[in-house]
């Protein structure tokens, strides 16, 4: 420990030129820089120089301490951080091996010190800071943001956005608090907000209550505590290793070759980080997250070959049997010319089917098999990734299988690699993704000449429906028309075909027979019906370019994330597409929310969005466990991420 009194001190500011010097830069270059700062105004701007005996106004010196990006915390363990206790300031600058403390008298620094342990490993410690200001700018996502939206400050917590003021040619974000306290906080350092994002409304406190550094010192502490434990299952799949898959042969330039779009940037990101991941000794576990018909699927079947393509076997997991025969039929077309032994497996397939198969891949004969859970059952699970123990997992949807059912996958062997595709991520798989315990590419980019699907929303009415179908027909396209109860659809498929007779109309949900469930698909397939009345069964797997028009009655009992998922039903091409949510008259607070969030989210890509916006209003879900759920209210969920994301990156240094 150190208490070694100086004269005089530098702070330098959070930037990316000053995090890129080193110790020794600053100690060399002492002179020329508190010269620079009388002429050159980016170093006035982004350095402070405090000398004994100076007087400065304590308030203004914290101010310019915050505007230099340093974090208030209660009390100062890492570079970057400053704490405040009457006329103690402590601070640790990011130019120096040690924190040093301020003693004020009155408005005058009566003496500096240097305290606390010197750091040992100067490039450990900036790569920590460094990834900490990333994480940062991630979770500060204050895009279209609303006066009167809640945002959480880093120094000084949660507070109601009141819009913009400027003041001596700078432009600052204003945040109101409690007893109508008000902050200004520059426009530049948006890192040090984020939009709070919580199960229930957040109390504002005042500006000068301390509640906040203890409530952001006692979440960081669990926080660590989580991240401890997390980090220890995931070490698990880490240790373990596998033969890299080979990506630079025949098979992968082929499939690459016969792919009739050209892939999207993003989708070319995502084939590529995933080259990369399957290149490597250390198993693969990759979310990735793009908006329905964005084309995750042949992101999926490029890994799959890679896979196959090294000797090893690739499943793709499906949720629904729609789903997974699509699947099969898309992957059948583009391997046609490759020798791949492809099998799918759902309740489609006769006894005699499925005892092929189970032979099958006792003999190692099946190079990709496609199935719903029947993919989990005991026997046919314990005979996957048979040929070398290594082998790549496509969990696709991943939002419909629960922690139990992939974590069942995740035992059947520790070499494999795992895929996870989703247009929605599950609260607790968005929040280990964004928090660094698994990879993540975003899909965001829509295809060429794809067009964002209209919107309404709208209290129900015949006249629309009528309409909506009409306008449909008259181009020559199919409707979707999603009624989710089942005893009621034979009395809507009168009511529809009432409303518009000369329509062939075809009804298909889940309890429906193999048989007639496939014949009613097949038939709206091949146009030999105009409308295809269905429940939430159609909400994976159907892909009809034709299709352009959804209509859903009694939208508000679907949850937010749903909504937007069967709204992908639609859209699939460069048609303009239409999707009417129609509504009862008496809706909830939630049901409101819910309606008004579907309306502002059109723009293609918005996916990933809904995924945020639905965890705040599903109210105290099961997000990293019932524990979490009161941490993520008082600092909201991007605050929380933030702080674990962190937690994990220290732990691992």
């Amino acid at each position: 420990m150190t208490e070694n009194k100086i004269d005089k001190i530098l702070i330098a500011s959070i930037t990316p030129y000053f995090l890129e010097k080193g110790f020794l830069w600053f100690e060399e270059n002492l002179a020329k820089i508190i010269s620079a700062r009388k002429s050159q105004s980016f170093f006035e701007d982004n350095t402070l120089v405090l000398e004994k005996d100076q007087s400065i106004n304590l308030y203004e010196l914290l101010r310019k301490i915050d505007e230099l990006g340093y974090e208030k915390v209660q009390k100062v363990e890492d570079q970057g951080e400053f704490s405040v206790l009457g006329g103690l300031v402590e601070i640790f600058p990011i130019n120096r091996k040690v924190a040093v403390r301020l003693d004020f008298l009155g408005n005058r620094i009566e003496a500096i010190e240097e305290i606390g342990a010197e750091i040992q490993d100067e490039e450990k410690s900036r790569e920590i800071l460094k990834k900490k200001l990333k994480s940062q700018k991630i979770y500060s996502d204050l895009k279209n943001l609303k006066i009167g939206e809640y945002l959480v400050h880093l120094d000084h917590g949660i507070g109601r956005f009141s819009g913009f003021e400027d003041f001596k040619e700078t432009k600052y974000y204003v945040l109101e608090y409690g007893a109508k306290d008000r902050l200004f906080v520059p426009v530049g350092l948006e890192r040090k907000l984020s939009r709070f994002v919580g199960f229930s409304e957040p109390k504002l406190s005042r500006l000068s209550s301390p509640v906040w550094q203890i409530t952001k010192r006692k979440i960081k502490e669990n926080a660590i505590k989580l991240a401890k434990e997390l980090l220890e299952i995931e070490a698990n799949r880490k240790i373990s290793e596998r033969e890299p898959f080979l990506s630079d042969n025949e098979f992968n330039k082929k499939i690459a070759e016969t792919f009739e779009y050209e892939e999207t940037p993003d989708q070319f990101s995502a084939i590529e980080d995933i080259k990369k991941d399957l290149e490597k000794q250390k198993p693969m576990d990759r979310l990735v997250a793009g908006d329905v018909g964005f084309g995750k699927t042949e992101v999926a079947l490029r890994a799959a070959v890679q896979a196959v393509s090294s000797g090893a076997m690739a499943a793709i997991l499906s949720p629904t049997t729609i789903l997974a025969c699509q699947h099969y039929n898309n992957f059948k077309e583009r391997l046609k010319d490759f020798p791949i032994n492809l099998a799918v497996l759902t309740r489609l397939q006769s006894q005699k089917e499925k005892e092929k198969i189970i032979q099958d891949l006792k003999e190692n004969k099946i190079d990709i098999l496609i199935g719903t859970h029947s993919l989990l059952s005991e026997k046919v699970s314990s005979l996957l990734f048979q040929k070398d123990g290594r082998g790549l997992l496509v969990i696709d949807d991943e939002q419909r299988f629960g922690v139990k059912q992939k974590e069942k996958l995740k035992q059947i062997r520790s070499k494999i690699d795992i895929l996870s595709l989703s247009a929605t991520p599950i609260p607790r798989t968005l929040h280990l993704a964004l928090s660094s315990l698994k990879d993540m590419t975003l899909i965001q980019t829509p295809p060429e000449g794809r067009l964002a699907i209209k919107t309404f929303v709208l209290p129900w009415s015949k006249k629309i429906i009528k309409e909506a179908i009409e306008k449909e027909i008259s181009r020559g396209g199919q409707i979707y028309y999603l009624h989710n109860k089942i005893e009621t659809m034979v009395k809507i498929k009168d009511f529809v075909q009432k409303l518009v007779p000369k329509t062939k109309i075809e009804t298909i949900h889940a309890k429906m027979g193999d048989k007639d469930l496939v014949r009613a698909i097949s038939n709206f397939q091949n146009k030999k019906a105009d409308i295809l009345i269905s429940t939430t069964i159609i909400e994976n797997g159907i892909d009809l370019p034709n299709a352009n028009t959804l209509i859903v009655d009694n939208a508000s009992h679907l949850g937010l994330s749903q909504a937007y998922q069967l709204k992908g039903r639609v859209g699939r091409s460069n048609i303009q597409s239409y999707a009417y949510f129609l509504r009862g008259k008496n809706l909830t607070e939630k049901a409101k929310m819910r309606m008004k969030a579907l309306e502002e989210m059109q723009e293609l890509g918005a996916g990933y969005r809904v995924a945020l916006r639905d965890l705040e209003i599903r109210g105290a879900g099961n997000i990293l466990g019932r524990e979490q759920s009161g941490s993520i209210n008082k600092v909201g969920l991007n605050l929380y991420c933030q702080m674990l994301s962190d937690a994990v990156e220290k732990l691992r240094q």
